[in-house]
């Protein structure tokens, strides 16, 4: 797995995490917590596929 991957995966961890917590007390901010871990998401996917097409392997899915 490619580092920027693991990162962006550990970011959208924390982000999911943190929100469940912010609407656990209630508060709205979780909103902007939900739509950085998309974020982080697509970023997680976007590095994986980057870095099996470096090494040559299939981009499929």
């Amino acid at each position: 797995m490619p580092r920027l991957a693991l990162y962006a995966l550990i970011v959208c961890v924390l982000t999911v995490a943190a929100a469940v917590v912010s609407f656990v007390q209630g508060s709205w901010l979780g909103i902007v917590w939900v739509l950085l871990a998309g974020l982080s998401s697509n970023m997680t996917w976007y590095y994986l596929r980057r870095g099996r097409a470096a090494r040559g392997g299939s981009v499929t899915g």
